[in-house]
């Protein structure tokens, strides 16, 4: 093989045995939430929003003000941290942003109607779901 060969595998080796990429470590936002049902899988209320919102990162949905969103869950304050809930948008002009769960800040919502009350604590971690 020539030189340039030899290089280009030399460099794909190196790639392939020291890889650029890492992942970000994010903050967990909190250890338990309020659901309607063990599995937060009930709308606990309808919410409007009050202002609009961007998402910082992945775990959190955009919100314009005066859209509708379904909330399934309320995260349990921890000492200083912000106090979140988790939903869903609705509305014709978010059509693609539907059915996306996420999270947003409840200071920036109002409680618009209320279907049934979050009286299940949950944790916020990955449970090992057993078969029976």
């Amino acid at each position: 093989m020539t030189q340039p060969v030899w290089l280009v595998v030399l460099l794909l080796c190196l790639g392939l045995a020291c890889p650029c990429v890492t992942g970000i470590f994010m903050d967990k936002l909190a250890s338990e939430k309020l659901c309607a049902d063990d599995n937060c899988l009930y709308t606990i209320s309808l919410a409007r929003a009050e202002e609009d919102y961007n998402a910082p990162d992945c775990r959190f949905i955009n919100i314009k003000k005066g859209q509708l969103i379904y909330v399934y869950s309320k995260l349990v304050k921890e000492k200083d941290s912000g106090e979140f809930w988790a939903g869903s948008v609705y509305g014709e002009q978010y059509e693609d942003h539907m059915g996306t769960v996420g999270y947003f800040p409840r200071s920036l919502v109002s409680e618009q109607h209320v279907y049934q009350e979050a009286n299940k604590t949950v944790p916020t971690t990955v449970r090992n779901l057993q078969k029976p």
